[in-house]
């Protein structure tokens, strides 16, 4: 019986330290985030807010402030911002992984394919 007790109770401390490194990701601050286009990279302020999964964006670039709204998940993220044009709306979803004070992924851009990005905290 003790045996079982034992085995139970590192389960549920692996579990724990489990549940803990994955609550460790915080990438609330700001950061400079840089996509490669085909004209070269363009680089952008971005400030995240994050409070437990949800994640709320704004992003500086020479068209002005916008704003979006995401999710943390461990070590992904993701986040979609829509931006007004002179042709309309124009949706983007950059989706990524985060390793401590860098991240990288894709951004899908509306009909245009997808891009690569990677982000620096400040």
């Amino acid at each position: 019986m003790s045996k079982n007790y034992s085995i139970l109770s590192i389960c549920i401390l692996f579990l724990l330290a489990i549940s803990l490194n994955a609550q460790e990701v915080n990438v609330t601050g700001d950061w400079e985030i840089k996509v490669t286009t085909p004209r070269g990279e363009r680089t952008q302020d971005i400030n995240f807010k994050q409070e437990g999964e949800k994640l709320t964006v704004t992003m500086q670039s020479r068209g002005g402030e916008v704003t979006g709204e995401g999710t943390v998940k461990g070590n992904e993220i993701e986040w979609t911002i829509t931006r007004s044009t002179p042709r309309g709306e124009f949706t983007m979803t950059y989706t990524g992984k985060i390793e401590g004070d860098m991240m990288s992924g894709e951004v899908q851009m509306g009909d245009f394919g997808s891009r690569e990005w990677k982000a620096k905290k400040k």
